[in-house]
């Protein structure tokens, strides 16, 4: 099994290390296993959670939510119908966050078209 310090996770994850250290306080991801030297050190699987709940932050997910979901995971599969409703509805989320930004994206569009009409 592969062990990574904090700052290999945190360089492969695109999370810091003071996030990683956050996570780990607030119960996002299980608590980390510790070198000799009682350093972190982070496993694939340890890495997978953090990568997925960086997407699930990154579309506007609050921790609160993560949180939930992690607790979630937690109890086991009997819990999977609850984790199938919250990812359902966080998906409803950002497909209604695409829709607007997309919106917003041609608005731009159409007056970059405008000002290269213009001086053209």
């Amino acid at each position: 099994m592969t062990s990574l310090s904090i700052a290999a996770t945190a360089e492969r994850t695109g999370v810091s290390p003071h996030t990683l250290r956050y996570y780990e306080r607030i119960g996002l991801i299980d608590p980390v296993g510790r070198d000799e030297g009682g350093r972190r050190v982070y496993t694939e699987g340890d890495l997978a959670r953090v990568d997925f709940l960086r997407k699930l932050r990154s579309t506007g997910m609050p921790i609160t939510r993560m949180q939930e979901y992690v607790e979630l995971i937690r109890r086991g599969s009997s819990s999977e119908p609850a984790r199938l409703a919250l990812l359902e509805a966080h998906r409803r989320h950002v497909l209604n966050d695409l829709e607007h930004l997309n919106d917003c994206l041609g608005a731009i569009n159409f007056k970059i078209d405008l000002y290269r009409k213009s001086t053209s």
